[in-house]
């Protein structure tokens, strides 16, 4: 019986994986259409934002089955309930990727001086999704335990396009329109950050018991 368990668990890290796979190639697809013009790949994003869905859907029911079936017990049990959460957040982070896909073809461009921060933020939320879907897999808490950590860069180049965006409109009235767009990109990407950090406090709650949200 156990044996049984065991297959079902590493069933249901390989589709957290997977799931995790799809919310970091939507990242880097944001990255890459806002900073080359590619709407070609910001269409990709939102004719596949349907994928993660399924796969939110795929792996609550291999969580309620184990529930259900198996009734797992202490790990075991927060595991499964973390990985519950945990898609949540994931299924969001998708949804945020198809927002900022949908306003990239609305722009005239990008200004250089906000590229760099752009690029950090793209860069940042990619490898803090990455780093706590594996904490989960991996059973790593020291790794969870470093996402928050990372998102205080979200924050200090959020901080910095705001800044620079509102010295670009108070110079050029003009760019009002682009430069509210550009802010609500980079809000998403300081979202998808937040995501992240939700995740990787739920992965601490699988090993800890204790959330810090309660």
């Amino acid at each position: 019986m156990r044996n049984k368990f065991d297959e079902q668990l590493l069933h249901l890290n390989q589709k957290m994986i997977e799931m995790g796979a799809l919310c970091e190639r939507f990242i880097a697809l944001c990255a890459s259409a806002l900073i080359n013009g590619d709407r070609k790949g910001a269409q990709e994003i939102i004719s596949s934002g349907h994928e993660v869905d399924e796969m939110e859907r795929e792996i609550e029911s291999i969580c309620l089955k184990l529930l259900l079936q198996q009734q797992p017990v202490a790990r075991d049990l927060r595991q499964i309930s973390a990985a519950l959460k945990m898609i949540t957040d994931m299924e969001r982070i998708g949804d945020q990727s198809e927002d900022i896909a949908e306003i990239i073809p609305l722009l005239g461009g990008m200004p250089e001086i906000a590229l760099p921060d752009f690029k950090l933020m793209a860069q940042t939320a990619c490898k803090m999704v990455t780093d706590s879907i594996d904490a989960f897999v991996k059973k790593d808490l020291q790794l969870a335990l470093c996402v928050p950590k990372q998102d205080d860069i979200m924050d200090e180049c959020f901080v910095r396009i705001r800044k620079n965006l509102i010295e670009m409109i108070s110079q050029n009235s003009a760019d009002g329109e682009s430069v509210i767009d550009l802010l609500m990109i980079a809000k998403y990407f300081e979202r998808i950050g937040d995501h992240a950090v939700n995740i990787s406090e739920w992965v601490e709650y699988s090993f800890t018991g204790v959330h810090k949200g309660e």
